[in-house]
């Protein structure tokens, strides 16, 4: 597997990840995505969104504010709860989750550690000109709360029977004490959450649905199965909410840990803002006259621990003639970019051919173009960035009109006529 230094280094320098704010030295385990990694989580939004949107008939989408009324977390209990323990270190000052160290030594010097004390995660900040009490407000820590306090709008504009759910992807923020592993652990990052609303007493059967149709999802993506596993939180770990919870982990470099988290939330979410805002967010059923509080079932997946895991289940080494072959062998549904044009040459014929190419091709593909050095490492560059094709025009274009295409998992290549590209490129990245 690869390591998290060698990953690190190809995001820098492919473009993928880069520090954020590195030009003032970065800004503690923030990232901004480049050119090839901007794509990347696109693609991974919609195919999550294409799988549990447009794919179902009983899921519609929902874009809440980041900024709510500060009782909403109130109501979830954020404010009272969402916290970890802390320790400082007498010595170097760090500090570090209580949790994940051992003992009251310091893992940074060896110093003493504090007694442990609660921290709040979430970050608070002031509504309005003046910064008082009255003004706080809290960025979310998470999009579930923004489906909740809108269930009976949602219910209400598109009349849906239960069960239905309702998906939303967008960024959380967390005051993490020990951010880290990359892109891992971060203070903001972007989630892909479902409530999906069920009646209470076939709850159970649709959390273990959702977890099986949550693994295969990425399963179908590519994830290699020996690298997945379903862990079922125990008693004393789960949320206080919870009925039932089941992590899907991956094996990252730096050990297993949670992908996604697929939670039974019974009636407590719906409940506690009823509660709270006055209003009932009951459901009626019109088959049994009945009226009801709806369970939730939640899977609430990471769009950047998934990206993080893709690139490294996708990387890959292979000797070649000049030495190692690096490939990113990612899903083309994922791929940044899915065909890249690379003129043989530089000469203006082939150059002005090639652009002719490259321009029908755009409207219709996530494409690059490159004719900086040799054929072979133009080959390689875009197999380190995990384009599945590459069409190469040469000299014979300008006298057959026709292109070749390189496969680049198998390196495969094939002869094409100009007027068939498009179809027969469509062809393979669907095949």
């Amino acid at each position: 597997m690869v390591s998290m230094d060698t990953l690190v280094s190809l995001c820098k320098r492919r473009g993928f990840v880069f520090p954020s704010s590195e030009i003032y030295g970065g800004f503690g385990s923030t990232w901004d995505y480049g050119p090839l990694g901007v794509e990347l989580k696109r693609n991974i939004r919609e195919a999550w969104w294409q799988a549990n949107v447009y794919t179902r008939d009983d899921i519609v989408g929902l874009d809440a504010a980041i900024l709510m009324h500060p009782r909403t977390w109130e109501a979830s209990g954020h404010v009272q709860n969402f916290s970890d323990p802390m320790v400082d270190c007498k010595n170097c000052k760090m500090r570090f989750r209580a949790d994940h160290v051992e003992g009251t030594v310091c893992p940074n010097c060896g110093g003493e550690l504090t007694e442990a004390r609660m921290f709040n995660l979430m970050f608070k900040t002031f509504v309005g000109p003046v910064e008082e009490e009255a003004a706080v407000a809290y960025f979310r820590p998470e999009t579930a709360q923004g489906i909740f306090v809108n269930f009976k709008n949602v219910l209400n504009t598109t009349r849906r029977k239960l069960p239905f759910g309702i998906a939303q992807i967008g960024k959380s923020f967390r005051n993490e004490i020990t951010p880290g592993n990359f892109i891992f652990r971060t203070r903001e990052f972007e989630q892909m959450e479902i409530e999906y609303f069920v009646k209470p007493g076939t709850d159970e059967e649709w959390y273990e649905r959702w977890v099986a149709q949550r693994l295969n999802w990425y399963l179908g993506l590519g994830l290699k199965r020996e690298n997945l596993r379903l862990r079922l939180h125990e008693d004393t770990e789960r949320a206080h909410y919870a009925a039932g919870a089941t992590d899907v982990e991956y094996q990252f470099p730096f050990g297993w840990s949670e992908l996604e988290g697929i939670a039974n939330r019974t009636d407590y979410d719906l409940k506690r803002h009823a509660e709270f805002s006055g209003q009932e967010l009951d459901y009626f059923d019109d088959e049994s006259g009945e009226r009801f509080v709806p369970y939730v079932i939640e899977p609430s997946a990471g769009v950047d621990r998934s990206l993080l895991a893709f690139l490294v289940d996708a990387y890959d080494e292979e000797p070649d003639k000049e030495g190692t072959r690096v490939v990113l062998r990612l899903h083309k549904a994922l791929a940044p970019y899915k065909v890249a044009i690379l003129p043989l040459s530089r000469k203006e014929p082939l150059v002005l051919k090639a652009k002719e190419v490259w321009a029908a091709l755009r409207p219709h593909f996530a494409t690059s173009y490159d004719d900086a050095q040799s054929i072979g490492r133009r080959y390689r560059r875009q197999d380190e960035t995990g384009t599945p094709l590459c069409v190469t025009i040469d000299f014979e274009t300008l006298n057959d009109d026709a292109v070749t295409i390189r496969d680049r998992d198998s390196m495969q290549q094939v002869r094409v006529p100009v007027a068939e590209l498009r179809a027969r490129l469509a062809d393979l990245l669907t095949s």
